[in-house]
């Protein structure tokens, strides 16, 4: 194991566990916001993907990802079962880390993309749907795009498209999903007619401090090893979760009249998801204005669902949706080379072929996973329903789907 680094793979192993934190994170996150009578089924929808995903994950979803590839589209079986994933490193992905220390860290990356779509049919899906549909999805939609954009052979790769830790393999493509899912699960009783208020924003603001916490291992992890670009990565995702925070409760008191700790919030994860595909090719300035357009846009995204119709519970479309679009066609306006060797210099350093390449990626990816979520959703529809009951919605996932409440007053 001579290649091997200690150094490199201590600090990946970390960089693992501070991933697998954020989908417990996104559990408190999302399950504040929602209503008491919801909140554990909310946070059970997360908890559940961190058991399924791994397993998954395990028996082929890293083969089919990262695994030798077959015409730039998918990998092949060879490591079904970790099979040939050993203590050596693979000199394609990590040549400094063990083979198993690159699987587990991207297997986190794989758990937590589906919880993120969860956020935006809250409220209102069958347990069995949900569990159907996040299968199916991780299978049809994640494993292929991982392979596109990460997977040695992937053709999005080839093109030249740049994402450094997730943009459009995570936020893109889980953005896009829950706009379908939105779309076809329908609204919310009361939506848009009474107050659906959250109910726990402190649980909210824990959720997202441990998200921001576990963001630094997601941004500065994909670097594959404990170096300088593992520190720009690290310095790039403060500066522009900090930007975004600010220019979101800037704007928001401009416009509503009041800053509200729920805005910071949503604020400082949108700054997260939109330097998340730049934060290992630009530079802390770049990460400073990209944060603050990101507040500004994401912002008004959100608000986009009340002028279209569509209920996204937790805004999962404008915050994660758009500012992975963002943040993906910001790589290809202000990438160095200076920063990152291996990228390519953006439009700002006199090369606008790369934003050409970064938008036909994202928005290749994005358009692949909505209409592969509307036909999953289709056919569980059709199998097995994907609403619950009105009943059921009056009285909350908690009791209808768990027989449990989260609260014993």
């Amino acid at each position: 194991m001579q290649n091997i680094n200690s150094g490199d793979t201590a600090f990946i192993l970390i960089a693992a566990a501070l991933v697998m934190f954020m989908t417990p994170g996104l559990a408190l996150f999302y399950g504040g916001m929602v209503r008491s009578k919801n909140v554990l089924g909310t946070i059970m929808q997360s908890i559940i993907i961190l058991g399924i995903i791994n397993v998954l994950w395990m028996l082929f979803g890293y083969s089919l990802a990262f695994g030798p590839d077959k015409l730039g589209l998918i990998g092949d079986l060879s490591w079904v079962g970790f099979k040939g994933v050993g203590l050596a490193p693979n000199a394609e992905y990590a040549p400094t880390l063990p083979h198993e220390a690159f699987m587990i860290f991207q297997g986190m990356f794989a758990i937590i993309t589906p919880a993120l779509i969860t956020g935006a049919f809250a409220e209102r899906m069958k347990f069995s749907s949900f569990l159907a549909f996040t299968i199916a999805w991780f299978i049809i939609v994640y494993l292929p795009v991982a392979h596109w954009v990460w997977g040695a052979g992937g053709w999005l790769r080839n093109l030249g498209v740049l994402d450094f830790a997730g943009g459009i393999v995570v936020h893109a493509s889980s953005g896009a999903a829950a706009l379908a899912a939105a779309i076809f699960t329908g609204k919310r009783k009361g939506f848009g007619t009474e107050p659906l208020i959250p109910h726990n924003i402190p649980l909210t603001i824990i959720g997202m401090g441990i998200l921001w916490f576990g963001w630094f291992g997601f941004n500065a992890g994909s670097a594959l090893a404990a170096g300088g670009l593992a520190a720009n990565a690290f310095a790039t995702t403060q500066v522009a979760a900090t930007a975004a925070t600010a220019s979101w409760v800037i704007t928001e008191w401009i416009k509503g009249g009041k800053p509200t700790t729920l805005g910071a919030a949503t604020g400082a994860i949108a700054g997260l998801a939109t330097i998340t595909p730049a934060a290992g090719f630009v530079g802390p300035l770049a990460a400073l204005l990209i944060g603050l357009i990101a507040g500004i846009v994401c912002y008004y995204a959100i608000s986009l669902k009340f002028k279209l119709g569509y209920d996204d519970s937790l805004d999962v479309v404008g915050v994660h949706g758009v500012g992975g679009v963002l943040g993906t066609l910001s790589v290809g306006i202000f990438a160095s080379t200076a920063i990152n060797s291996a990228a390519k210099d953006g439009l700002i350093f006199g090369n606008a072929s790369l934003l050409q390449i970064q938008a036909l990626g994202v928005f290749t990816v994005a358009i692949f996973s909505f209409i592969a979520s509307m036909v999953i959703l289709k056919v569980i529809n059709a199998l097995i329903g994907v609403r619950i009951a009105d009943e059921d919605e009056l009285t909350g996932l908690d009791l209808s789907q768990h027989s449990e409440v989260g609260y014993d007053f």
